[in-house]
């Protein structure tokens, strides 16, 4: 998927990008399967914006059509979603998605802030009440999945109290990890014509503080994974160690011989380095 129409006002992907371009299923669950049958355990659909996937073809097909889609054709592969607008996140697609053994359940919903009025300065589509509609949902239907995010903080007129309001729906969210990023003004944006701009010091100090936060939600989130077993598909040797992922994402070390490309179910036995390490 290529494009996007959501003109949100930081963002200067509509006017560089265009409008929504998707693949059609059937040409992406061809893909999947010749990639499949090349060895590769894994996949990533992904693109500008998913969400989106669909609406400039004929009957207007769903994400989660697509999804279905590629798993049937790549039965023997993980399917990982890219990231995703929250409003995506409603019952009909989490009953089906939890029907499909091999897509992951990790899921990177795209807040931007915790603040409703924040929200409405950026024109994203939702409040905070329908984010966390999409929290409950996915963890109603998945086994304790990933849920990742994106944060931005200091945009222009945010105040210490609305970005405090945002500190408190993150905790309230527990997320699994997070990405923060100080706005980051783009010329020819709405946003970079608002009244309010904060000066690098807030944006710098505000990105402090939500990183904290998230730090200690991540820790919670590992710590409670601590003698339990995940399968992890390992990627890489560092370190004298196996590096590989969870299917709800989450990094994870382990010793071995040989394990590159190659699915093991991992004892986890600690936390090691912002991580988990365990033994298969």
């Amino acid at each position: 998927e290529d494009g996007c129409v959501n003109f949100c006002t930081y963002c200067i992907i509509p006017y560089a990008r265009g409008p929504i371009r998707s693949l059609p299923a059937a040409e992406a669950a061809a893909q999947a399967a010749k990639l499949a049958d090349e060895g590769y355990k894994e996949l990533v659909l992904t693109g500008i914006e998913i969400s989106s996937w669909g609406r400039d073809l004929e009957g207007r097909p769903e994400l989660m059509d697509l999804i279905e889609a590629v798993c049937a054709a790549a039965p023997d592969c993980r399917v990982r979603l890219g990231s995703l607008e929250p409003r995506t996140i409603t019952e009909d697609f989490c009953r089906r998605g939890a029907a499909i053994p091999n897509l992951c359940p990790h899921f990177h919903l795209s807040m931007q802030s915790g603040c409703d009025s924040v929200l409405k300065r950026m024109n994203r589509k939702y409040d905070t009440a329908r984010y966390y509609e999409s929290v409950r949902l996915l963890r109603e239907y998945f086994d304790r999945p990933g849920i990742t995010t994106d944060l931005i903080v200091g945009f222009p007129g945010e105040t210490e109290e609305e970005f405090v309001q945002t500190l408190d729906f993150v905790k309230k969210c527990a997320f699994s990890a997070m990405h923060i990023f100080p706005y980051s003004r783009r010329t020819g944006t709405p946003a970079a014509a608002m009244a309010g701009q904060c000066s690098n010091a807030v944006k710098e100090e505000r990105a402090h503080r939500a990183g904290e936060v998230a730090r200690g939600l991540h820790q919670t989130w590992l710590e409670s994974w601590v003698g339990q077993t995940l399968p992890v598909l390992f990627e890489e040797e560092k370190d004298g160690l196996w590096r590989g992922h969870a299917p709800n994402y989450t990094e994870v070390f382990a010793p071995g011989q040989g394990l590159h490309n190659v699915i093991k179910d991992v004892k986890i036995v600690e936390v090691y380095q912002d991580s988990l390490k365990g033994r298969v």
